[in-house]
């Protein structure tokens, strides 16, 4: 499996605090089952992002888990002003390695006026597919998941977080969660690891919940062949699924 969202690189952010713990987080998902992470640190006013920084820290992960786990850096991008400046002049400083794929999050409490706009500029003038990060556990569109249809039709992939469907993040983002599902417009699920107890890199849980929904196949699909062709690079129908419904 193929964990696309994973805050595993130590102190520069609010998940790992030591490499004791970050290699504790390695363990666990390759336990799991999980054979690739992407570390996605968060990128935002609270924590400046460093890829030539964070590039060197993937190393040391790189030889502490050896052939069980390999490994892709991408961030965690917060949709700002100031961060789409930066990514305009820099587009290949933010994407998950060279792919032109990137992970993109909402403020708490508010989203972007015209955000079908924003997804369309994204894939028109930089050529960047953008995941959006846990819809089901944002504010507003977990009572309201059904305006993500029209910014999947704009090119956007949806990634929910894999404990929401088993209830950590409460009754409202395990509902939202459930009716994506179940309404075809879940590309992904990743973990949003930050710690080895409270949120620990685990898939497998999430993928037997989702395949009581979808099937089998569509839940593999989710950690497996659409997560595989992110990090490969590689064209994601943003479609398919929420045809699905």
């Amino acid at each position: 499996m193929i964990d696309l969202h994973c805050h595993i690189l130590p102190g520069v952010d609010d998940g790992p605090r030591s490499w004791d713990v970050a290699r504790q987080m390695c363990d666990i998902a390759a336990r799991d089952g999980i054979t690739h992470l992407v570390a996605t640190p968060h990128a935002n006013a609270q924590f400046p992002y460093n890829r030539k920084n964070c590039l060197a820290m993937l190393d040391r992960l790189r030889a502490y888990a050896g052939n069980r786990i390999s490994f892709s850096l991408g961030c965690d991008f917060h949709v700002s002003c100031e961060n789409t400046q930066s990514l305009f002049a820099d587009p290949g400083g933010f994407t998950i390695d060279d792919t032109g794929y990137l992970l993109v999050e909402l403020a708490d409490f508010g989203i972007p006026p015209n955000f079908a706009s924003y997804i369309a500029r994204l894939r028109h003038e930089l050529r960047i597919t953008p995941i959006l990060t846990h819809p089901e556990r944002h504010p507003i569109l977990r009572r309201t998941p059904e305006m993500l249809r029209a910014w999947i039709q704009a090119g956007c992939l949806i990634q929910v977080t894999a404990n929401s469907l088993s209830g950590f993040w409460g009754r409202t983002s395990h509902a939202a969660a459930m009716w994506l599902l179940k309404n075809g417009m879940v590309h992904i699920l990743a973990t949003d690891a930050h710690d080895p107890k409270h949120r620990p890199p685990i898939l497998s849980e999430a993928v037997k919940i989702a395949a009581s929904v979808v099937g089998s196949q569509a839940a593999s699909a989710m950690v497996n062949e659409t997560p595989g062709n992110i990090i490969a690079g590689q064209p994601n129908s943003t479609s398919s699924l929420a045809a699905q419904s």
